[in-house]
């Protein structure tokens, strides 16, 4: 246990594992986050576009949940950008009052 305290690769080692925790959990909630997208077009697309339920689709059900979800998928592009956009701006700001 001493020789593990007196190694000098020990934070570093630390350092690699708390980071790939958080690539972790970075990712864990990048995935959380796309399925409850995903999720959320699918049933506003789908009270939309499918107003009789059946064992299939028509073509013009077919053609309103493609063009919903195509249409729903551009607002959220547009306001991730956006927001990437502000946070970019706020860092680089936030940087420039610290200097």
């Amino acid at each position: 246990m001493a020789d593990f305290l007196k190694s000098s690769s020990a934070p570093t080692d630390m350092n690699a594992r708390k980071e790939a925790i958080m690539n972790s959990v970075r990712n864990e909630i990048a995935l959380t986050n796309a399925q409850q997208l995903m999720n959320s077009a699918n049933e506003r697309c789908y009270k939309v576009c499918v107003t009789k339920p059946g064992t299939s689709l028509s073509g013009s059900e077919q053609t309103c949940l493609s063009r919903c979800l195509d249409r729903y998928m551009e607002a959220f592009n547009i306001v991730r950008r956006t927001y990437m956009m502000r946070l970019s701006k706020e860092r680089l700001e936030d940087q420039g009052n610290v200097m």
